[in-house]
């Protein structure tokens, strides 16, 4: 069994090692944590039978739910309204940033609201995630399929470094017109960098200051 408390309001649970890594919501808060594996957990052995059996890919996984748990729990701009997998490995995730998409004639009007998919493959974290946009978006390095999130991934990156970045992105705090997916959204920055960035927040929750 996992024994462990909710970090909001320390309502005591206790769990089966099968649900390490798995999230849930708070029955005392309503705030969503993560059940800790048990070599992560006060008074539990070092490694169970489970941990033995845990590939690194998945041990990975493990580390990034809880880290994405922790860091964007209460962050008012950046909300994971969805995961998929155990250990996970898909997530939704809601930003309220302001940016760009089109309206129905094709130019660009303000949107606040953006819904963002990442896929962590099979050969993640020794390739970067697979991310895509779920709501429509204007920028130099998005179209329909994709989010161009950079060439120099490496299997140490953080994936809620990876998160914020996105939100920086979105706030035309981050874009590249030299090799742009969007070469009419590349036009439109260079014409208007005055106005840039759109969002000038810092994007980084206070919890990875």
């Amino acid at each position: 069994m996992i024994s462990f408390k909710c970090k909001h309001c320390e309502k005591r649970f206790d769990v089966p090692d099968a649900y390490a890594g798995r999230q849930a919501k708070c029955k005392g808060c309503g705030n969503t944590l993560t059940v800790p594996v048990p070599s992560q957990t006060t008074g539990q052995r070092p490694q169970s039978s489970v941990d033995l059996k845990m590939s690194p890919r998945a041990r990975r996984l493990l580390a990034d739910a809880e880290s994405i748990t922790q860091i964007f729990g209460n962050c008012p701009h950046i909300r994971i309204v969805k995961q998929s997998g155990s250990p996970p490995d898909g997530y939704e995730i809601e930003y309220s940033v302001k940016s760009l998409a089109r309206d129905s004639k094709g130019k660009p009007i303000e949107r606040m609201d953006h819904r963002v998919l990442i896929q962590l493959t099979s050969d993640y974290p020794r390739l970067s995630p697979k991310c895509s946009m779920l709501t429509p978006a204007f920028h130099p390095n998005i179209d329909e399929s994709t989010i161009c999130v950079g060439d120099h991934w490496t299997a140490g990156e953080r994936l809620t470094d990876l998160i914020v970045r996105i939100a920086e992105m979105l706030g035309y705090q981050a874009y590249n017109i030299r090799s742009p997916l969007d070469g009419e959204a590349a036009m439109w920055a260079d014409l208007n960098q005055k106005k840039l960035p759109l969002d000038p927040r810092n994007m980084r929750p206070s919890t990875m200051e």
